[in-house]
């Protein structure tokens, strides 16, 4: 009996079972039967996606496309970027369905499921543009001729953008929150390309299918789910028991369990500690989830690392913490780590295992340039001299929700000449992000 593969596989040329499925479908240019192939697979730093090529022997049509193959994101997300050069159109697309591109130096904009979703560049992007608008210009020169002028003219002014005389900002809106640009210089920062997340409207989720459990059934009162009478599970009950749900393995996307367990933090607070066995893959992962509200302010730690006394200090990273080392010029985004519960060591470790794993890094391959694998290998080195303890960095956590924490070395629970703590007032977007700013606590039932 052979061994069970994951759903969705990494790329890989030496697999002699790549695992296409095959499926026989209608060819929409001549209607005779053609031939689609889907594949799903990973695509490092981002998430998983089905592959699909539709071939026709019969006209030779032929078309490609890919639809994410992850959950629907809980955030819609908004990228920018500033295209400063022409190695800016070579950076990687990846675009949904559901992704409105606009150029606002032209004022262009193609709306969301005009097109199909595609890995592409920003370069194929205005090419695809240009493709589209040039399509049927000979029959409008004929008939509209004032109208076909107007557009030669526009598809001369996206050409213009290919040769970069001018920076312009390419921007991607996605409600369903699947789409990527690529960062050449990763893992450093990527100055020239920003990227928010915003909450979906009402319409939005519904949109993408998305109903909540009020609006498909009209009855307030389910079967399903019961009110616990008072009593009945305590506090104590919770933290003694470990639950159990079944979930799916966030690399290969197979059926596993996760375990979860609250428990409380000495000099901090309870925490939600849930740990997550794929026996497909072999995947082990541990999340920490904050068991209390959000706090009143901000929190922004910084933390000097000198000695092996401050690398085996405990740490509590939130979901919502980003964290920075600027003797790197690195900044983590406060999904690509998660919440854990560590310590310094463990959380630099953690960070240099997944810049180095090829399962996620696109650093590896044959076709990635030599200088920047270079400076990849060069900015590895000094990870290394961070984690000997011969290079003195600082590690700077930033938490909006205030949820975040490092031990200090005092008995009196007060920060040590090697910590700084930092209670700051949030701003109007980090509590939009926090979903804060709508958040209503009276007469709401009005």
């Amino acid at each position: 009996m052979g061994s069970v593969k994951p759903i969705f596989r990494d790329l890989n040329a030496d697999d002699p079972e790549p695992e296409t499925t095959e499926i026989e479908s209608l060819c929409m240019n001549c209607h005779e039967n053609g031939m689609t192939r889907l594949l799903l697979t990973k695509i490092p730093f981002f998430k998983e996606l089905v592959l699909m090529s539709f071939t026709c022997e019969h006209c030779g049509y032929q078309n490609n496309e890919i639809q994410s193959g992850a959950p629907v994101a809980d955030k819609g997300v908004r990228i920018s970027l500033n295209v400063m050069t022409k190695k800016d159109l070579n950076r990687q697309v990846v675009k949904s369905d559901y992704t409105s591109v606009k150029i606002a130096e032209l004022d262009f904009e193609i709306p969301s499921k005009s097109q199909k979703g595609e890995v592409t560049t920003v370069e194929g992007i205005i090419d695809r543009s240009i493709t589209g608008l040039e399509q049927d210009q000979p029959l409008r020169r004929i008939q509209f001729p004032e109208t076909a002028a107007q557009i030669d003219d526009f598809i001369n002014k996206l050409k213009s953008l290919k040769e970069v005389e001018t920076p312009f900002v390419l921007i991607l809106e996605d409600i369903s929150g699947n789409s990527f640009i690529e960062n050449p210089n990763a893992p450093r920062v990527d100055s020239s390309c920003t990227t928010s997340y915003f909450t979906r409207s009402k319409e939005q989720n519904h949109e993408l299918g998305i109903f909540t459990q009020d609006e498909i059934i009209e009855e307030k009162e389910s079967n399903i789910l019961h009110p616990i009478e008072e009593g009945e599970f305590t506090l104590d009950d919770l933290e003694g028991e470990v639950l159990q749900f079944p979930t799916n393995c966030p690399s290969c996307n197979s059926p596993c369990q996760t375990n979860m367990k609250m428990t409380n933090i000495p000099h901090f607070k309870e925490v939600v500690i849930m740990a997550t066995n794929c026996d497909i893959c072999g995947l082990k992962t541990n999340e920490v989830k904050s068991g209390s509200g959000i706090e009143p302010k901000g929190l922004k730690i910084e933390v000097d690392v000198k000695s092996k006394e401050d690398f085996s200090r405990d740490v509590l990273k939130s979901e919502t913490c980003s964290l920075s080392i600027p003797q790197l010029d690195l900044e983590v985004g406060p999904h690509a780590l998660g919440g854990r519960f560590t310590t310094i060591e463990g959380l630099l470790q953690a960070m240099k295992d997944q810049l180095c794993d090829p399962k996620h890094s696109h650093m590896f391959g044959d076709s990635v340039d030599p200088k920047s694998k270079k400076e990849f290998e060069t900015f590895l080195e000094k990870f290394d001299e961070i984690l000997k303890g011969n290079l003195m960095v600082t590690v700077i956590l930033d938490d909006p929700a205030g949820n975040s924490y490092i031990q200090t070395m005092r008995d009196d629970d007060q920060p040590d000449d090697n910590l700084r703590i930092l209670h700051y007032e949030r701003s109007f977007d980090q509590n939009e992000e926090l979903g804060l700013n709508d958040l209503n606590t009276e007469n709401y039932e009005a």
